[in-house]
């Protein structure tokens, strides 16, 4: 007979999130396995149970937030219009962001160090989803063109959500919304080449 299972999906979860505000606003090192097992309303053991060590746990953060993050783009549907397309993945990038900041944090600003295995951003499903929909733009560019483009365009995707998380830009969510597509708008042209 097959063991119980002795703690769910929904304490993993909780877990996940408790730790990845303790990145977010303490960095890698101020995550503790008893403290995190504390704030999720659990015990330590529950955390060794569930991830097997505190390093496990906040590697298992940061690929939480790329699982999520990945999920946003992928919701984003292909169209006949690549630049309607590839103005719906940076507000899919915004949205996400939005959705789980301390998340967001982790992956972009405490970053956890990746493992010495793990792929460089720039060739990482999520950054391809990019990649993929400026070459759409640019189909007779070379490649080394379209991921200068692609760069280009994430950094200013992220530039924007990291100044919004930061609280630096003003109004309230449908100006800071506005705003957020008024500079992309403006500034994506010129990083696809006109």
């Amino acid at each position: 007979m097959a063991r119980p299972r002795v703690h769910d999906d929904a304490l993993r979860t909780r877990l996940l999130e408790v730790a990845s505000e303790s990145v977010a606003t303490g960095g890698e090192s101020a995550v503790t396995v008893r403290a995190v097992a504390a704030a999720a309303g659990t015990s330590a053991s529950a955390v060794y149970a569930l991830f097997g060590s505190r390093d496990e746990l906040v590697a298992a953060v940061s690929a939480e937030g790329f699982r999520r993050f990945a999920a946003h783009l992928a919701a984003v549907p292909r169209t006949e219009d690549p630049l309607a397309d590839l103005r719906a993945l940076g507000l899919a990038y915004r949205s996400s962001s939005l959705a789980d900041p301390h998340f967001y944090r982790v992956m972009f600003d405490r970053a956890v160090r990746p493992s010495a295995d793990a792929l460089p951003a720039v060739e990482r499903p999520t950054f391809r989803v990019l990649r993929d929909a400026v070459e759409r733009l640019m189909p007779n560019a070379p490649d080394e063109r379209v991921d200068a483009a692609a760069v280009g365009l994430w950094g200013l995707v992220h530039g924007l959500v990291s100044l919004e998380l930061a609280g630096l830009l003003p109004g309230d969510d449908d100006e800071r919304s506005a705003r957020y597509a008024a500079a992309t708008t403006a500034v994506g042209p010129a990083l696809l080449g006109g």
